[in-house]
């Protein structure tokens, strides 16, 4: 096995054991087997290393990459793209033991610099995948150009409320108010493009 992968699957495990784990690239270092000379030459820093492993983890759960399945029309790109990461949580108990574990990992514990600095990995990836979405809509056309903060932050939004749902009680199909509130997400970001640049400020 390569270097680079004995790395990545080291600090796998440590994430998969507790997921708040700093990912210290001493620990992860020794965990792999290698020198701290070794790891830091396939990652320069310690941030490298956490965003290479959770890009590797996404592309595990979310194989593939809708957004540029041309065959089908922008809408139902970002659609696919939406649903692609609601699904690995599953509904009903298998949503609820998602949840359950997330609690336990960042908001049952005090909000230590180890808790928070785990939680803004996982953010941050989960950010670069929506980024990454609309930038390949903005190149397309289907976005006018600009500043998609905005957009960004609202598909987050829902993703995160829709997963919820997911764990909680519902009287009605799940998958079908998702499908609902998916759909209407993505005519309002299609629809409204991206923010407009700030005007001066008055005194």
């Amino acid at each position: 096995m390569e270097t680079r992968e004995k790395i990545l699957q080291a600090a796998a495990e440590m994430l998969a054991e507790d997921m708040a784990a700093k990912l210290s690239v001493r620990a992860v270092a020794a965990r792999a087997g290698v020198s701290t000379g070794s790891l830091r030459f396939h990652f320069p820093t310690q941030r490298a290393l956490q965003d290479s492993l959770l890009a590797r983890i996404y592309d595990h759960l979310l194989p593939g990459d809708p957004i540029r399945d041309r065959t089908l029309p922008p809408r139902e790109r970002l659609l696919n793209c939406l649903r692609q990461v609601l699904a690995p949580l599953g509904t009903s108990e298998d949503a609820r033991t998602a949840w359950g574990t997330m609690y336990r990992t960042f908001i049952e514990p005090e909000p230590t610099e180890q808790v928070r600095a785990a939680y803004l990995r996982l953010e941050r990836e989960s950010e670069r995948r929506v980024e990454h979405w609309l930038t390949v809509l903005e190149e397309e056309g289907a976005l006018a150009p600009g500043d998609h903060t905005r957009n960004l932050k609202f598909l987050l939004t829902v993703l995160n409320g829709l997963s919820v749902e997911r764990a909680l009680p519902s009287r009605e199909s799940v998958l079908v108010a998702e499908t609902e509130t998916l759909n209407a997400a993505v005519d309002h970001v299609l629809s409204t493009g991206p923010a407009p640049p700030a005007g001066p400020t008055r005194p």
